[in-house]
Protein backbone atom coordinates (compact mmCIF):
# COMPACT_ATOMS: atom_id res chain seq x y z
CA UNK A 1 0.00 0.00 0.00
CA UNK A 2 1.84 3.18 -0.87
CA UNK A 3 2.19 5.75 1.77
CA UNK A 4 0.65 9.22 2.06
CA UNK A 5 3.70 10.94 0.42
CA UNK A 6 3.53 8.39 -2.31
CA UNK A 7 0.02 9.17 -3.23
CA UNK A 8 0.57 12.74 -2.86
CA UNK A 9 3.27 13.04 -5.70
CA UNK A 10 1.04 11.24 -8.11
CA UNK A 11 -1.53 13.92 -7.16
CA UNK A 12 0.73 16.78 -7.73
CA UNK A 13 -0.66 19.77 -10.01
CA UNK A 14 1.02 20.57 -13.39
CA UNK A 15 2.52 23.72 -11.19
CA UNK A 16 3.91 21.82 -8.70
CA UNK A 17 6.12 19.80 -11.06
CA UNK A 18 7.33 23.46 -12.61
CA UNK A 19 8.13 24.21 -9.37
CA UNK A 20 10.45 20.77 -9.00
CA UNK A 21 12.09 21.59 -12.27
CA UNK A 22 12.99 24.80 -11.90
CA UNK A 23 14.57 23.62 -8.59
CA UNK A 24 16.25 21.01 -10.22
CA UNK A 25 19.48 23.51 -10.83
CA UNK A 26 22.24 23.57 -8.76
CA UNK A 27 20.99 26.88 -6.80
CA UNK A 28 18.41 27.81 -3.86
CA UNK A 29 15.43 30.10 -5.61
CA UNK A 30 12.75 32.24 -3.33
CA UNK A 31 9.65 32.86 -4.54
CA UNK A 32 9.91 35.74 -5.94
CA UNK A 33 13.13 34.63 -8.07
CA UNK A 34 10.89 31.73 -9.15
CA UNK A 35 7.93 33.63 -10.41
CA UNK A 36 10.47 36.12 -12.19
CA UNK A 37 12.02 33.42 -13.91
CA UNK A 38 8.88 31.90 -14.71
CA UNK A 39 7.75 35.66 -16.17
CA UNK A 40 10.78 35.51 -18.14
CA UNK A 41 10.17 32.07 -19.58
CA UNK A 42 6.81 29.91 -18.75
CA UNK A 43 4.63 32.68 -19.43
CA UNK A 44 4.33 32.34 -23.47
CA UNK A 45 2.65 28.90 -22.99
CA UNK A 46 2.09 28.32 -19.63
CA UNK A 47 0.89 31.21 -17.38
CA UNK A 48 2.42 32.88 -14.66
CA UNK A 49 1.09 31.67 -11.57
CA UNK A 50 0.58 34.22 -8.78
CA UNK A 51 2.66 34.41 -5.57
CA UNK A 52 0.15 32.84 -3.56
CA UNK A 53 -0.32 29.90 -5.53
CA UNK A 54 3.43 29.72 -5.67
CA UNK A 55 4.30 29.53 -1.99
CA UNK A 56 0.88 27.55 -1.28
CA UNK A 57 3.11 24.34 -3.94
CA UNK A 58 6.03 24.72 -2.12
CA UNK A 59 4.78 24.51 1.20
CA UNK A 60 2.52 21.20 -0.19
CA UNK A 61 5.65 19.73 -1.83
CA UNK A 62 8.63 20.55 1.73
CA UNK A 63 5.46 18.97 3.66
CA UNK A 64 5.77 15.61 1.00
CA UNK A 65 9.83 15.88 1.49
CA UNK A 66 10.53 17.11 -1.92
CA UNK A 67 12.10 20.26 -1.32
CA UNK A 68 13.18 21.83 2.01
CA UNK A 69 13.54 25.49 3.15
CA UNK A 70 15.48 27.74 5.08
CA UNK A 71 15.16 31.27 6.00
CA UNK A 72 18.04 33.95 4.96
CA UNK A 73 19.13 36.76 6.90
CA UNK A 74 20.03 39.19 4.76
CA UNK A 75 20.32 42.28 6.86
CA UNK A 76 17.16 44.17 5.82
CA UNK A 77 14.11 44.49 7.32
CA UNK A 78 13.22 41.64 5.36
CA UNK A 79 14.47 37.89 5.62
CA UNK A 80 13.86 35.96 2.31
CA UNK A 81 13.14 31.82 2.70
CA UNK A 82 15.45 29.84 0.01
CA UNK A 83 14.12 26.39 -1.32
CA UNK A 84 16.23 23.37 -2.14
CA UNK A 85 15.43 20.19 -4.04
CA UNK A 86 15.87 17.15 -2.03
CA UNK A 87 17.35 13.83 -3.57
CA UNK A 88 13.56 13.17 -3.55
CA UNK A 89 11.90 15.41 -5.20
CA UNK A 90 15.02 15.27 -7.83
CA UNK A 91 14.06 11.51 -8.69
CA UNK A 92 10.05 12.21 -8.90
CA UNK A 93 10.28 15.06 -10.74
CA UNK A 94 13.27 13.04 -13.19
CA UNK A 95 10.57 10.19 -13.29
CA UNK A 96 7.64 12.58 -13.96
CA UNK A 97 10.12 14.00 -17.56
CA UNK A 98 10.71 11.11 -18.50
CA UNK A 99 7.43 8.43 -17.95
CA UNK A 100 4.59 10.56 -16.92
CA UNK A 101 1.47 10.86 -19.85
CA UNK A 102 2.27 14.23 -21.03
CA UNK A 103 -1.33 16.47 -20.83
CA UNK A 104 -2.71 17.38 -24.48
CA UNK A 105 -2.81 21.39 -24.94
CA UNK A 106 -5.85 22.91 -23.03
CA UNK A 107 -6.57 26.13 -25.51
CA UNK A 108 -8.90 28.85 -23.80
CA UNK A 109 -8.88 31.47 -27.14
CA UNK A 110 -11.36 34.42 -25.68
CA UNK A 111 -11.84 36.37 -29.46
CA UNK A 112 -11.97 32.70 -31.15
CA UNK A 113 -15.13 32.36 -28.49
CA UNK A 114 -16.16 36.00 -29.10
CA UNK A 115 -16.23 34.78 -32.76
CA UNK A 116 -18.25 31.42 -32.94
CA UNK A 117 -20.86 33.10 -30.82
CA UNK A 118 -20.53 36.24 -33.19
CA UNK A 119 -24.33 35.55 -33.44
CA UNK A 120 -24.96 37.65 -29.94
CA UNK A 121 -23.16 40.72 -31.75
CA UNK A 122 -21.74 42.31 -34.67
CA UNK A 123 -19.24 41.71 -37.38
CA UNK A 124 -18.08 45.40 -36.53
CA UNK A 125 -17.37 43.89 -33.01
CA UNK A 126 -15.81 41.40 -33.59
CA UNK A 127 -13.22 43.02 -36.17
CA UNK A 128 -12.26 45.14 -32.99
CA UNK A 129 -11.95 42.70 -30.71
CA UNK A 130 -9.85 40.45 -33.11
CA UNK A 131 -8.29 43.76 -33.98
CA UNK A 132 -6.90 44.01 -29.91
CA UNK A 133 -5.66 40.48 -30.42
CA UNK A 134 -3.84 41.18 -32.94
CA UNK A 135 -2.09 43.63 -30.91
CA UNK A 136 -1.69 41.26 -28.23
CA UNK A 137 -0.26 39.09 -30.59
CA UNK A 138 2.20 41.37 -31.40
CA UNK A 139 3.43 42.40 -28.34
CA UNK A 140 3.62 38.57 -26.62
CA UNK A 141 5.91 37.97 -30.15
CA UNK A 142 8.08 40.61 -29.71
CA UNK A 143 8.82 40.09 -25.47
CA UNK A 144 9.24 35.89 -27.00
CA UNK A 145 11.80 36.79 -29.08
CA UNK A 146 13.42 39.65 -27.11
CA UNK A 147 13.45 36.79 -24.18
CA UNK A 148 14.66 34.22 -26.76
CA UNK A 149 17.41 36.43 -28.12
CA UNK A 150 18.75 36.61 -24.37
CA UNK A 151 18.39 33.24 -23.75
CA UNK A 152 21.66 32.89 -25.58
CA UNK A 153 23.77 34.60 -22.74
CA UNK A 154 24.26 31.65 -21.62
CA UNK A 155 24.82 27.68 -22.53
CA UNK A 156 22.56 26.58 -19.44
CA UNK A 157 19.66 27.88 -20.78
CA UNK A 158 19.65 25.98 -24.16
CA UNK A 159 16.39 24.22 -23.83
CA UNK A 160 14.43 27.45 -22.34
CA UNK A 161 15.73 29.17 -25.76
CA UNK A 162 14.11 26.11 -27.70
CA UNK A 163 10.99 26.91 -25.90
CA UNK A 164 11.07 30.43 -26.31
CA UNK A 165 11.70 30.84 -30.22
CA UNK A 166 8.83 28.05 -30.42
CA UNK A 167 6.75 30.89 -28.46
CA UNK A 168 8.24 33.81 -30.91
CA UNK A 169 7.23 31.91 -34.11
CA UNK A 170 3.25 30.86 -31.96
CA UNK A 171 2.90 34.49 -31.64
CA UNK A 172 4.00 35.35 -34.73
CA UNK A 173 1.18 32.44 -36.17
CA UNK A 174 -1.61 33.75 -33.65
CA UNK A 175 -1.36 37.39 -35.23
CA UNK A 176 -1.59 35.96 -39.08
CA UNK A 177 -4.65 33.73 -38.24
CA UNK A 178 -6.63 36.86 -36.44
CA UNK A 179 -5.87 38.90 -39.86
CA UNK A 180 -7.29 36.19 -41.61
CA UNK A 181 -10.21 35.62 -39.37
CA UNK A 182 -10.83 39.54 -39.98
CA UNK A 183 -11.67 39.15 -43.70
CA UNK A 184 -13.75 35.78 -43.06
CA UNK A 185 -16.14 37.61 -41.01
CA UNK A 186 -17.31 39.43 -44.04
CA UNK A 187 -18.14 36.12 -45.10
CA UNK A 188 -19.58 34.70 -42.29
CA UNK A 189 -22.17 38.00 -42.22
CA UNK A 190 -22.96 37.16 -45.87
CA UNK A 191 -23.94 33.69 -45.18
CA UNK A 192 -25.70 33.94 -41.58
CA UNK A 193 -29.39 33.60 -42.11
CA UNK A 194 -30.86 37.56 -41.34
CA UNK A 195 -33.91 37.13 -38.96
CA UNK A 196 -37.12 38.80 -40.30
CA UNK A 197 -37.59 42.33 -39.28
CA UNK A 198 -41.07 42.60 -37.37
CA UNK A 199 -40.81 39.06 -36.33
CA UNK A 200 -40.62 37.25 -33.04
CA UNK A 201 -36.92 37.47 -31.91
CA UNK A 202 -35.25 34.17 -32.60
CA UNK A 203 -32.21 33.65 -33.69
CA UNK A 204 -32.02 30.50 -36.28
CA UNK A 205 -29.86 27.45 -35.58
CA UNK A 206 -30.74 23.95 -36.93
CA UNK A 207 -32.45 21.30 -34.20
CA UNK A 208 -30.27 19.17 -32.50
CA UNK A 209 -31.65 16.26 -34.83
CA UNK A 210 -29.65 17.74 -37.68
CA UNK A 211 -26.86 18.08 -35.86
CA UNK A 212 -26.68 14.51 -34.79
CA UNK A 213 -27.24 13.89 -38.91
CA UNK A 214 -24.52 16.24 -40.12
CA UNK A 215 -22.05 14.25 -37.26
CA UNK A 216 -22.89 10.71 -38.75
CA UNK A 217 -22.06 11.83 -42.31
CA UNK A 218 -19.15 13.46 -41.06
CA UNK A 219 -17.87 10.31 -39.26
CA UNK A 220 -18.96 8.24 -42.64
CA UNK A 221 -16.37 10.17 -44.30
CA UNK A 222 -13.25 9.07 -41.92
CA UNK A 223 -11.19 5.18 -43.26
CA UNK A 224 -11.59 3.10 -40.53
Amino acid sequence: MEDGNAAGRQNLAATSWALLGMLSYEHELSGYDIRKWIDWSMRFFYGSPAFSQIYSELRKLEKLGMVTSRVENTGGTRNRRLYKITAQGLDAVTRWANEAPVDPPTLKHGPLLRVTLGHLTSPARLKQTLQQHVAYADEMHRKAAKDARWAGADDSWAYARVALQWAERYYANERELALKMIKELDEAEAAFPQREKGGPIKIPWPTPDFWYEIEKKADAEEPD
